[in-house]
């Protein structure tokens, strides 16, 4: 995704450039708890100034802005904690999503202890299991 810079604000200031922070602010609820973001707030993050973070404000953004749950909670990982989250081996299935936080940068080569991990997952669970690094279970 993002390897620097400001992914949430980045996500929001797309949005506030084809609606207001009002307008925004409407649908920007949160599904679970029915927590609902200001507009000032949506305003802020827009602008990158900072806010307090937390995952009721996380799924508001995503509600707001029409973007999946993962992909805000990922932005606002990145950009207020400073760690890449995804998938760096390409491991994921339909049935099972591999999501590792990392330092900005680094790459599969750099994690031969996750690549350990997931070989003796993938032949404790041969019948879902990942490719990883050039390694697959038959």
């Amino acid at each position: 995704m993002w390897e620097s810079g400001a992914p949430f604000s980045d996500l929001v200031r797309e949005a506030l450039e084809s609606a207001s922070s009002r307008e925004l602010a409407e649908r920007a609820v949160d599904p679970i708890t029915g927590y609902h973001a200001a507009h000032n707030t949506l305003w802020k993050i827009g602008q990158g100034q900072n806010v307090k973070i937390n995952p009721e404000l996380v799924r508001a953004v995503a509600a707001a802005i029409g973007k999946p749950e993962r992909e805000v909670q990922l932005a606002a990982a990145q950009q207020y904690v400073g760690l890449v989250a995804g998938d760096p081996l390409g491991a994921s299935t339909p049935e099972a999503t591999i999501v590792v936080a990392h330092v900005p940068g680094a790459s599969a080569e750099d994690m031969p202890k996750l690549q350990e991990l997931l070989k003796g997952w993938s032949a404790r669970n041969q019948e879902h299991a990942p490719d990883v690094s050039g390694y697959s279970e038959s």
